[in-house]
């Protein structure tokens, strides 16, 4: 690659970063209008930097563009709120509280039934797997290893939402993974994660070893419910 294709790559970034941020947390306000000269000259960026930029915020549905109008922010209503980019921005926002709610409002609703799922349909290999994972969460938050875990935390929840054999569900393992990687990054995790947290990761995992549908259900109603209640989200 080229030192002006990498430099571009990571100017795009930056805008990118930076505006998304910006719709996601209101400070571009719904019906705000931009020029790609505007941007141009804010970011010290090329028209195909600034072209590109718009097209993937575009894509996901944070602004439009019309001809004699330029580019206008989009209503919250429109936005694309599943695409992990826009998590990540929502996340570091002001408003990340409010996100917060609703992702784990979501996990809520769809995890414990994707445990279930996975009791029924999950490989002999992913179950074997689930378990290794649910054993290192242990090791790694008994040793106050937050970057370990958080990294073995990501791979239990991944490989449980591709276990349930929903396609619908594995979507959104990436928005998950954010959110994971947010509430550590933001230092919203304890030290040591909460023990009633690591036994309910390893009832699940147990449960999905033998399918039982119903404990793996209630041992994830618990992972997600603990994490509502240690954010104060309740």
């Amino acid at each position: 690659m080229s030192t002006a294709t990498a430099d571009g790559g990571g100017l795009h970034q930056r805008m990118l970063d930076t505006l998304g941020e910006s719709i996601a947390s209101g400070r571009l306000a719904a019906g705000s209008r931009l020029t790609l000269e505007d941007l141009q000259n804010e970011f010290n960026v090329s028209r195909t930097v600034a072209r590109d930029t718009m097209r993937v915020l575009e894509s996901m549905n944070l602004v439009y563009s019309r001809r004699r109008v330029g580019i206008v922010v989009q209503d919250p209503q429109h936005w694309n709120v599943f695409d992990p980019k826009l998590v990540h921005w929502r996340l570091a926002s002001t408003r990340r509280e409010a996100q917060y709610a609703s992702l784990t409002e979501l996990r809520i609703a769809v995890e414990p039934i994707a445990a279930a799922a996975a009791a029924r349909r999950a490989t002999h290999a992913q179950r074997g797997e689930l378990g290794a994972l649910a054993a290192e969460l242990r090791r790694l938050g008994e040793a106050g290893d937050l970057e370990g875990f958080l990294a073995v935390d990501i791979a239990f929840h991944r490989l449980l939402l591709h276990s349930s054999g929903n396609e619908m569900f594995a979507a959104i393992d990436q928005m998950v993974a954010e959110v994971l990687t947010s509430r550590t990054r933001q230092g919203l995790m304890p030290f040591r994660p909460e023990q009633a947290a690591l036994k309910a990761h390893e009832d699940v995992a147990a449960a999905v070893s033998r399918g039982d549908t119903n404990k793996a259900e209630e041992a994830m109603h618990r992972v997600v419910v603990e994490v509502r209640q240690a954010m104060g989200l309740d």
